[in-house]
């Protein structure tokens, strides 16, 4: 009992500092990649430091030598963390996280298609119900001036890649891969240098581009840690939290309205994937 509890407070904690994310690339009045590459570099910069302290550099190398599996979540976690800033620079802040909270989808395909493990009759319902809630949202995309088709859809990209590191780093689950975060996270960060004046931003928000880094660091970290002791269906409800607050905090902060068909296709997902979960929970305790 007293180490879910414990599961309990760190993944809320790490959730917690997911919800200023999307507020953090508002406040920087920069280039989207810039953003992401200092975003990338500081939260990178940082994980690599508790990985060092914490495991060694040899850790740095197991990961490294991880498979096609391990290589696959380097690509596609790094490839996720510019692409959630892109988004959010293109499209309304509540789009972004609604249409995230569309990975578990992702994930039971990519299950499926890669690990061969069978979509239930709930997953199915819950797709449905989640396919219902982002077509709402995409539609709706026309009728607000925030919003835009090409960040909703750089968004459900980004839900797929996430996703599909989830999936991929399930095929390496006798190693930790704490240490690929960083990886991802930096290496992404050096390959966007050459593209973008990522000094610009620097004179007038550093403060906000160093805090924002170190939000991603500290959410990452307690994400990892967190959920060792809650099932995966209790994880999946905590980060419901960040989707709800998320836009409200943008929306109490700078004043980004999210519009009525955000909000409609945005509580369909919710509502959808709560009672999924719920019902998942209901099920184990039962046993």
């Amino acid at each position: 009992m007293q180490d879910h509890l414990k599961g309990l407070v760190i993944t809320g904690l790490g959730v917690l500092c997911l919800v200023p994310d999307s507020l953090f690339v508002r406040l920087v009045e920069a280039d989207a990649l810039a953003i992401a590459f200092w975003r990338g570099l500081v939260a990178g910069c940082l994980l690599a430091l508790f990985v060092l302290v914490r495991m060694g550099a040899r850790a740095f190398e197991d990961v490294l030598r991880a498979g096609w599996q391990g290589h696959a979540y380097i690509l596609l976690y790094g490839l996720s963390a510019p692409g959630f800033v892109l988004a959010v620079s293109l499209t309304s802040v509540a789009n972004v996280v609604f249409i995230l909270a569309s990975m578990p989808v992702f994930a039971a395909v990519f299950s499926r298609l890669t690990l061969g493990e069978p979509i239930s009759a709930r997953m199915i319902w819950t797709m449905l119900g989640v396919f219902l809630g982002l077509a709402i949202l995409i539609i709706g995309s026309k009728e607000n001036a925030a919003t835009s088709l090409a960040g909703d859809l750089v968004a459900l990209g980004v839900s797929a890649c996430y996703a599909g590191a989830l999936t991929a780093v399930r095929g390496v689950r006798a190693r930790s891969m704490v240490p690929a975060a960083p990886i991802a996270l930096i290496g992404m960060s050096v390959l966007l240098l050459p593209f973008v004046d990522v000094l610009a931003p620097v004179a007038e928000f550093w403060p906000l581009l160093i805090a924002h880094g170190a939000f991603i660091a500290f959410a990452s970290g307690l994400m990892v840690l967190g959920p060792r002791y809650i099932g995966s269906a209790e994880v999946s409800l905590l980060i419901l939290l960040e989707t709800v607050l998320a836009p409200l905090l943008v929306w109490a902060v700078i004043g980004e309205d999210p519009g009525v068909w955000a909000l409609v296709g945005g509580g369909v997902v919710i509502a959808v994937l709560l009672l999924s979960n719920m019902v998942v929970l209901l099920r184990l305790r039962a046993i």
